[in-house]
């Protein structure tokens, strides 16, 4: 049940929208194309069996930690509005 001027499932469609986009963004992040043999950012050799298990891979496995904890620092937003996320 909504309340004030929110219809029904106005929750449940914030909630699927804002995993829809993590979704997508998640997607637009993935590898694409032919593997690599040597790391983009470090040349390092990046292993056959890493090249199979990722299509598309372009870093090495400690260049792509790096890279995750980056990546990590991003967070979706809250569609609500509420305060508390505003003071965030």
């Amino acid at each position: 049940m909504a309340g004030g001027f929110a219809k029904d499932g106005a929750v449940q469609e914030q909630i699927d929208a804002t995993i829809e986009d993590a979704i997508k963004r998640s997607r637009s992040q993935l590898p694409r194309g032919d593997s690599l043999c040597n790391c983009e950012e470090c040349d390092a050799d990046i292993p056959a069996a890493r090249r199979e298990a990722v299509p598309g891979v372009r870093l090495c496995i400690n260049c792509q930690a790096e890279e995750d904890k980056k990546r990590k620092a991003i967070s979706g937003y809250n569609r609500r509005g509420s305060k508390d996320s505003q003071l965030r």
